[in-house]
């Protein structure tokens, strides 16, 4: 008896982490050039960074963006869908931090910006590896659930002379049944 309240108790605990995980309304289906990327949002650690992810790529702001700068060991930025070479910005104004305690690991994304911790506004990162140099710092907004596999086979280089893109941004729950 005592087993099954436990295991009972184990996957009453689970369940928010796996609705938590199946949450289309804030996944992110990257379909890039090497693949497709997914990337489950962290709106409960980020609300209007996670927000502006959705709305930009509902605008189609991401479609063709180049990853502009991929550095072995480090990270894969992307996002610049205004001139492509991390430069550009969006229609919208520039976001203040919403720093966390998350840290910075393989697989998570995180929100690019400036010398200023409030100038965010469109492009962001994937990381290839641990860079604990940057908890606390930086943004983060979610994490690769699937599809990493495809980000480590991306062209490399800072600029990337050939960089491969994101060719279309969707927000799953937006996609056709």
């Amino acid at each position: 008896m005592i087993r099954i309240l436990v295991m009972l108790a184990a996957l009453v605990c689970a369940l928010p982490a796996a609705a938590q995980q199946n949450d289309p309304q804030n996944t992110v289906v990257l379909e890039t050039t090497k693949g497709n990327v997914v990337v489950r949002l962290r709106p409960d650690l980020a609300p209007k960074h996670a927000e502006r992810i959705k709305t930009l790529a509902r605008d189609g702001f991401y479609n063709n963006a180049p990853f502009h700068r991929v550095i072995t060991g480090f990270m894969a930025q992307t996002g610049d869908g205004d001139k492509g070479n991390g430069t550009g910005k969006s229609k919208y104004p520039n976001m203040a931090a919403e720093f966390s305690k998350t840290p910075f690991k393989r697989g998570v994304v995180g929100m690019a910006r400036a010398t200023d911790p409030n100038s965010a506004n469109c492009q962001f990162f994937i990381m290839f590896t641990d860079a604990p140099h940057l908890n606390g710092q930086y943004t983060v907004i979610g994490e690769v659930v699937s599809g990493m596999e495809n980000v480590d086979k991306l062209n490399r280089g800072e600029p990337v002379p050939n960089p491969d893109r994101i060719v279309k941004a969707s927000v799953q729950a937006d996609a056709k049944r």
